[in-house]
């Protein structure tokens, strides 16, 4: 394997015709043809000059169903995957159905033309594929893949059948031919008529056999076929695996250009040496095409994902603040580019050359330093800007608002105090933790005591605002009844500093307040709430106080009280898979968008914490949170019992968060290439500015790069994301990250270079904001036709010439296909009308702030057996594939994704393993609504709960231990992340899906 281990092939680096000329590689809707760019002259292969490929063996048989069928089954192919030799044939999937009877073959009306026109209509002979059976006759349809509910390898599979019809064979409705050329005749999704079990709408039929290929008949007799070995297939654990024994443990130093660095997943130490960390800039390739029209030909999205405030090791250096004085930070006169290790010293140390824009520029008397022999600045070592990647100046009034010094920013915590919060006991258990919380606010390191001021207000149809100045014997509350025209009744003792109350009072205030708040509302009827005043209150408490903060909400009904923002259920599950599907995701506008401004022109950041028992239309009220640099946070059906702790430790999380406010970022390029588009928790009022009323360590944003000239191999491509923020303290500084990449004539440079999670990340957060103007079918459709178009443009220009039969993958990328499988499998795409739509928005507006390694993670769960490990060693067990094989009957294993946690029991657990762990005589005993894991004073108890706090401690958002057991109702559930499976709710298993994309390119490539 060669150094960038899985890393891959990068997305949509240009808004191509095929994504309906929209920005971020998606469109209002395909309004033109798909064309790619196969369809010109043929072009000789060039042998690989570097990398290795991988080569999968994949040969395809087409067939024919009835005439009248014709036209809808050219989409259809039965696919067998060879690897090495053609015995093996491909087991189609997880599903539990016997086959059905060799007779019931001629039961399907199969008119079988000559053998010479075997294969889709209208399709060139090159296509057909030479390795048929030999006991396959002419009058023969080609030989079924082994039943569907046989395994490819490994344990038999147990539990019960998955609920609703497979989706088998090609992965996904809609995802039709790709870019170039016409579709055939009548090819449009994969509907297809016949015998068979009827799916939901949207979902292909299944035709013949449940989890058979479509198209393919119920049985054939003839020899049994092998199954194949999954083994066989490129595995994302043992790529991790191999890049963890290969640089886990290593210091990575950063000061080459252009290398990849270690996975997401890899333990690495960075030490910093003129690139900035991978930690903060993530690509998705090291090594740029020099030109537009090579960038267009392999269609690699050119992109960064940036996390500016990303949490660094222990061991690893904090950035050092630079500070001029008065004079401010050094920039280019032209580009306003600051200063760097890319600038370039001349004339003595005189002047120096922006390594960006190339303009020469005077040095500053108070900045000049004499060059030593190697042209370089004899004080080179010393100036963090001069030797480092990433470095924070001190920023002078001139970025400040209104040229003033910010104020420190202040915190709000607005409860909703309506009768299913108060009943629920979740208004007491907040107050209660508050008291705790509100001692270890985040504070500038070296400083004692936080700075943070923090104000409260609870609410249901009307807001109620605290007073707790420490000059007062009691709170005193003020009520605001007229919603309409936002206000705050108060501002002296209001937002006070809660450190000097803390250590002063000796009955504060605040705790004071926080005891009466659930008693003062306790008998409460009051059912219906309000919510956009309360974010207008909060903006206006910032307003007045002249400073920046974040808001904390608790909310959990759909707000339905007469008051600007009032909502009304538009939840409309028949839209699920029409035209019309996207206006589940679109925010309502109007106030809402208005309001998202006003936010962002504060610096209030928004953070939703949602306890919903029914829709509350997350699309429109987590819209100022997904603008403002906010999280959501969602509990369905909160009982304080079972979701209580999982609940606070998010929240205690999210308070004590390394974080920055009132930012704007800006990316700068060097010539040749710019920024075009940006996707995050962001909001943009021009194309260059992304403003955040809060950046936190854990939000990332994925900047898209397009050419606007040629760039040069020798120069190479620079880019430095400036970051102008205020800190918890209250100090304007800005925060430089600067990053050099190769650039490449050779389109095998670019794919050695590429990195898969990256990748995925950009497709990701692309699919997710396409959902929002296209129809589900068609973002599908773009995610496997792109997947396709770039790995076809490798195996046509980096790799060797060979049998169309093999699949070959680049080295880098030869995991891709299962993230975007798996990605199709995620809920905003999977298009169910078994998933909440709150749900589905929730995910959707989550994905588009992650970093790499959340999606990472999201999309290939870790699946690991906790059974069989050494409790002696510290080291964690490692993970297996993700896929229902996998598991055992006696075994114990642990699934997360940094959202969802599982502990899965085999039905065949010995009890020593259940008493070791539960402290019960077998697995009958165990309760179904167990959340957590009894504390045990035994080696495997102590390791095992180990294992899970560690996780959730090092995941961004807490995760809620789920204790599932084989064949019980919510293992239902769990199997929905065996990724490599066939989805619950729709979408291919990975061997499926492989075989379908396969077939993509070799149309791609005829």
């Amino acid at each position: 394997m060669s150094q960038q281990g899985y890393v891959a092939a990068p997305p949509y680096s240009q808004a191509q015709p095929g994504m309906g000329g929209y920005q971020g590689g998606f469109g209002t809707g395909l309004a033109q043809p798909l064309h790619g760019h196969y369809g010109g002259p043929p072009q000789a292969f060039t042998a690989p000059t570097t990398g290795k490929g991988l080569l999968l063996f994949i040969s395809v048989v087409r067939m024919r169903q009835g005439l009248e069928q014709l036209q809808q089954v050219c989409t259809h192919q039965i696919v067998l995957l060879h690897f090495t030799s053609y015995r093996n044939c491909l087991a189609s999937g997880p599903m539990q159905s016997p086959p059905l009877p060799a007779s019931s073959v001629a039961q399907q009306p199969f008119q079988t033309p000559p053998p010479s026109a075997m294969g889709q209509p209208q399709m060139p002979p090159v296509l057909q594929s030479p390795h048929m059976s030999p006991h396959m006759s002419p009058q023969m349809s080609p030989p079924q893949s082994p039943p569907a509910n046989m395994q490819m390898a490994g344990q038999p599979m147990s539990g019960p059948p998955m609920s609703g019809p497979p989706i088998a064979g090609p992965p996904m409705t809609g995802m039709g031919r790709p870019f170039p050329g016409p579709p055939a005749p009548g090819a449009r999704g994969f509907q297809q008529p016949g015998p068979g079990v009827v799916g939901p709408p949207g979902y292909p039929q299944q035709a013949g056999m449940p989890g058979a290929f479509p198209g393919a008949p119920g049985g054939l007799a003839g020899p049994p076929q092998k199954k194949l070995d999954p083994d066989s297939i490129p595995s994302i654990t043992q790529v991790i695996e191999d890049d963890q024994g290969k640089q886990g443990g290593t210091v990575y130093k950063t000061n080459v250009r252009g290398q990849v660095p270690p996975l997401v997943t890899t333990d690495f130490t960075v030490q910093d040496q003129g690139n900035a960390s991978p930690r903060f800039i993530r690509c998705t390739t090291y090594s740029l095409p020099c030109t537009a029209d090579l960038a267009k030909q392999c269609q690699v999205p050119l992109a960064s994902i940036i996390k500016p405030f990303a949490s660094l090791q222990k061991n690893e250096t904090p950035l050092y603040v630079v500070n001029h004085g008065e004079t401010g930070p050094i920039r280019c006169n032209r580009c306003k580019a600051y200063m760097c290790p890319y600038m370039q010293f001349i004339d003595g140390g005189r002047r120096y050359q922006c390594g960006f824009c190339n303009c020469v520029n005077e040095v500053p008397v108070f900045y000049f330093q004499h060059l030593d022999h190697m042209g370089q600045r004899v004080d080179f070592y010393e100036r963090p800007e001069l030797s480092l990647g990433s470095y924070e100046f001190v920023a002078t009034l001139d970025y400040c608002k209104n040229n003033k010094p910010p104020n420190p920013p202040a915190y709000i915590f607005m409860i909703d105090v309506s009768y299913n919060n108060i009943k629920s006991g979740l208004v007491k258990l907040i107050c209660d933790e508050l008291k705790t919380l509100l001692e270890n606010l985040p504070s500038e390191e070296g400083m004692e005591s936080s700075a943070i001021k923090v104000g409260f207000v609870t609410y249901n149809k009307v807001l109620h605002f605290y007073n707790v100045k420490s000059a007062l014997a009691q709170p005193q509350m003020m009520v605001v009844s007229d919603t309409a025209e936002m206000f705050v009744p108060l501002l002296d003792g209001f937002l006070n500093n809660v450190t000097c109350q803390l250590s002063h009072d000796p009955v504060p205030l605040l705790s004071s307040l926080l005891d009466q708040i659930p008693d003062m509302f306790a008998d409460t009827n009051e059912s219906e709430t309000v919510f956009v005043p309360v974010i207008q209150a909060g903006v206006e408490a910032f307003k007045a106080a002249e400073c920046s903060g974040k808001l904390f909400i608790f909310h959990s009904s759909m707000p339905t009280a007469e008051a600007p923002g009032k909502l009304k259920n538009r939840d409309d599950k028949k839209l699920v898979n029409t035209e019309k599907e996207k206006t589940l995701f679109q925010p309502q506008k109007g106030v809402y968008e208005q309001l998202s401004k006003d936010c962002v022109a504060q610096g209030c950041c928004v953070d939703l914490f949602l306890f919903p028992s029914q829709y509350m239309d997350i699309a429109t009220m987590a819209d100022v949170p997904s603008h403002t640099g906010g999280s959501v946070y969602k509990y369905n059906n909160f009982q304080v019992e079972t979701d209580g702790e999982h609940f606070l430790r998010d929240l205690r999380k999210d308070v004590r968060k390394s974080i920055g406010f009132d930012a704007i970022m800006r990316v700068r390029t060097s010539t040749g290439f710019r920024a075009t588009e940006f996707f995050g928790a962001i909001h943009m009022n021009n194309t260059t500015d992304v403003e955040m009323a809060a950046v936190d360590c854990d939000k990332a944003i994925t900047v898209e790069f397009k050419h606007d000239d040629a760039l040069s191999e020798e120069t190479g491509a620079l880019m430095q994301c400036a970051l102008l923020y205020t800190t918890i303290n209250g100090q304007r500084r800005l925060r430089i990250h600067n990053l050099s990449l190769n650039c490449s004539l050779q389109l095998s440079e670019l794919f050695k270079s590429c990195e898969t999670d990256s990748l995925i990340n950009f497709f990701s957060k692309s699919a997710c904001r396409a959902i929002l103007n296209q129809p589900l079918k068609n973002v599908r459709e773009i995610l496997v036709n792109q997947t396709a178009h770039m790995l076809a443009c490798y195996r046509k220009n980096c790799a060797s010439p060979s049998a169309a039969s093999q699949l070959i993958l680049p080295d880098a990328m030869k995991v891709f296909p299962v993230y975007v499988n798996s990605l199709m499998k995620t809920a905003p795409l999977v298009g169910s009308t078994e998933l909440s739509t709150d749900d589905r928005a929730h995910q959707r507006l989550a994905i588009m702030g992650m970093g790499v390694e959340d999606t990472q993670l999201l999309l290939y769960p870790r699946l690991t057996p906790l059974h069989n490990m050494d409790v002696s060693s510290e080291a964690l067990p490692a993970p297996v594939r993700c896929s229902e094989e996998r598991l055992t009957d006696s075994g114990m294993f642990l699934l997360e994704n940094g959202h969802s946690m599982f502990l899965w029991l085999g039905q065949a657990s010995p009890p020593d393993l259940i008493q070791s762990i539960f402290n019960l005589p077998s697995l009958a005993h165990l309760q179904g609504n167990m959340c957590a894991l009894p504390e045990l004073d035994n080696p495997l108890s102590i390791k095992v709960r180990s294992i899970i706090n560690g996780l959730i401690e090092k995941r961004p958002n807490s995760m809620k231990l789920q204790i599932v057991r084989q064949k019980d109702k919510p293992e239902m559930l769990f199997r929905q992340f065996l990724v490599e499976d066939k989805g619950l709710h729709g979408g291919a298993s990975y061997m499926d899906f492989l075989c379908y994309v396969h077939r993509e390119i070799r149309q791609l490539l005829t």
